[in-house]
């Protein structure tokens, strides 16, 4: 949901740069299937990706970015793509995929250059648009969130990892409020220079 980026004067702090937040249950039509997936694949150490859409799609398009990543760095010395490099190659692919047979995907991207050591987030839809932003949301949670990002989100050297929780918490707590569906369960993660960790999650995905 919301991107943050340390000062670079404080780039050996512990300090994380990008928090992502996601739903945990997994429906269709009107049949829910688990209340305990996690949405937020990690494509590398230092980036994730947050997907809505049709698990099947949401599974196989995370996969493939993933696999597709790892591959670029066994076959270029271990270079790693920078977040801006992995965001547009992940919106090529939609684009290309628009063509033949689409991937009904609709992603936030985050991540750190472990480089640079900035951070970015991504938007993007199934439309293969993209764009960079500080913070954002997808699907219907947009109708409840932007409002709560738009009056607490500062800027990021302003922004502390408890002040982003806070926000994300809160968004959280609107649509349990004003949300029509139920959605019980939300999993946090944040990536910072040392990779990427669970903040809190309300179910445990590997629990089957």
């Amino acid at each position: 949901f919301i991107s943050i980026s340390p000062p670079l004067s404080d780039l050996d702090a512990s300090i994380f740069s990008v928090l992502l937040a996601a739903d945990q249950s997994n429906a269709r039509s009107i049949l829910l299937y688990q209340t305990n997936l996690d949405k937020i694949a990690e494509l590398t150490p230092h980036s994730a990706m947050g997907v809505s859409g049709p698990q099947c799609d949401s599974s196989n398009f995370t996969q493939y970015i993933s696999k597709n990543l790892q591959l670029y760095k066994i076959t270029h010395n271990q270079v790693d793509l920078s977040m801006h490099a992995q965001a547009n190659f992940t919106r090529n692919e939609l684009a290309t995929a628009l063509r033949k047979g689409p991937y009904q995907v609709n992603i936030l991207l985050g991540g750190v250059d472990t480089k640079t050591g900035e951070s970015s987030l991504y938007f993007m839809d199934y439309l293969a648009a993209l764009q960079k932003i500080p913070y954002g949301s997808q699907g219907y949670a947009s109708n409840f969130c932007l409002s709560i990002f738009d009056r607490e989100y500062k800027s990021k050297a302003e922004t502390t990892e408890e002040d982003a929780v806070e926000m994300v918490r809160k968004c959280i707590q609107e649509m349990h409020t004003r949300f029509l569906i139920s959605q019980p369960n939300f999993i946090i993660k944040a990536i910072d220079k040392n990779g990427t960790r669970v903040v809190s999650q309300d179910a445990d995905p590997s629990d089957t």
